[in-house]
């Protein structure tokens, strides 16, 4: 759907969210966003991980009460749930007791609706998303893809004005997600019935394109609007056509210009003056970033962001997130798209392994995280337990996942012997 637009069914007006972690520093998520959601349209959000956007989705939907900043309703500023709002949720957050149709039901009784209503629309919502004959069994007997789907019936069952959706088929094959796309796009498409807009959270850039009327570019942290692009292809979509492949092209620009820009950074995200704070790692692993350099070496020491996706058949936010962690570690530069070896960088790649392990471990210790880790591997006396670092990760960097975390530690620590991890035991250990 395209304009002209009628007046909006939500805004987002100036939203700015804080949260407090354990020794009370202040974390900020969302800056200062202002957004509308029309009526008839697909509204995609997209950007890195850790930028806001499923905070962003539970602010609109009510869950969340942002900071600063308000949330409108057909103009009425919005002081609870938000009653046109239905969400789709990553993990499908089902209740592995129910049957489906029990799930589907239990929303509606929560509006309290007559028996019989709640189980007409429980079969209407069923029927719409091809569940037939599935309304007995439980979600242990069930596909993540029939999963996935369950948990759309669910929402559609309250006939909401708008459908969130926070990455719905991040959780499923490539296939099923295509299917569930177009099944999505079908329902959303009658327009004798809800929801009248989706916002979506997408990590694709292809999968926005194919969907959205409009693409919101986050970046972060804290996360901000950085713009909104405006999507003018017909439906349905060609994403071989040269005008679709434009439009990819314009948004990998937007989302590198954004996410690795041509400014030298010379202190970490976070305030160097605060002795607590550490710098939140990519989640990559260390073959990822040697997979990236010994590219980039094959191409004479430069490349192209979206050369590297392409021939390296990688998901283009998979490879920022990478390049991200090889410049954290100075090994790479990024000036506008492309990717450049650094003097380090050249060195490390042509070294022996030993060599590279070396230089490896110098960068991490360059890395205020990796100090502290072994600051504390010290600090207990040489064997430092797992939970222990989860809860230290955990008060840190409250915005990010510690087993997630943890893991990327290990990882990197191992690779460059800073230290090792004893998983029989669950502890870290001098190397």
């Amino acid at each position: 759907m395209q304009q002209p637009y009628g007046a909006p069914i939500c805004e987002l007006r100036g939203i700015q969210m804080r949260f407090t972690g354990p020794k009370g520093k202040v974390q900020r998520v969302l800056e200062d966003i202002r957004l509308e959601v029309r009526p008839d349209e697909i509204l995609s959000l997209i950007g890195p991980n850790g930028c806001g956007k499923s905070t962003l989705l539970r602010i609109l939907s009510g869950l969340l009460v942002p900071t600063q900043g308000e949330v409108r309703h057909h103009g009425d500023k919005l002081e609870d749930l938000n009653p046109g709002v239905a969400m789709v949720f990553q993990t499908f957050a089902l209740y592995p007791w129910m049957t489906v149709e029990e799930n589907v039901r239990v929303v509606l009784r929560a509006r309290d609706l007559p028996e019989g209503e709640v189980r007409e629309k429980a079969h209407q919502a069923i029927r719409k998303v091809g569940l037939e004959g599935f309304e007995e069994a439980f979600p242990r007997e069930l596909s993540r893809g029939t999963k996935q789907r369950v948990g759309v019936a669910r929402a559609l069952a309250v006939d909401p004005e708008i459908l969130i959706m926070d990455e719905p088929f991040s959780q499923v094959d490539a296939l099923t997600a295509e299917a569930l796309r177009a099944e999505i796009m079908d329902i959303w498409a009658d327009k004798e019935r809800n929801p009248s807009a989706i916002v979506m959270v997408s990590q694709s850039i292809r999968e926005a394109l194919l969907m959205a009327d409009r693409v919101a570019i986050l970046s972060g942290a804290p996360g901000v609007l950085r713009t909104v692009v405006d999507i003018p292809l017909p439906r349905p979509r060609d994403s071989r056509s040269p005008e679709f492949m434009k439009l990819v092209d314009h948004l990998h620009d937007l989302i590198t210009s954004a996410e690795l820009p041509d400014v030298h950074i010379s202190a970490p995200i976070l305030s160097a003056s605060e002795d607590d704070q550490v710098e939140p790692l990519p989640q990559v692993q260390s073959a990822d970033i040697l997979g990236l350099l010994e590219f980039v070496e094959a191409q004479g020491g430069t490349s192209d962001l979206f050369q590297v996706a392409s021939h390296t058949h990688v998901p283009f936010e998979r490879v920022l997130t990478t390049v991200k962690a090889a410049e954290m570690l100075d090994l790479v530069d990024t000036p506008k798209r492309a990717v450049l070896l650094t003097t380090l960088g050249k060195r490390f790649v042509n070294a022996n392994m030993d060599d590279r392990k070396d230089l490896w471990r110098a960068q991490l210790l360059e890395l205020r995280l990796f100090r502290v880790v072994r600051e504390m591997i010290e600090l207990q006396e040489g064997e430092l337990p797992k939970e222990v670092l989860l809860l230290e990760l955990a008060t840190r960097l409250p915005m990010e996942d510690p087993e997630q975390t943890f893991e990327t530690v290990v990882a990197w620590g191992r690779f460059g012997e800073l230290f090792a991890y004893r998983e029989e035991r669950g502890v870290l250990t001098p190397e």
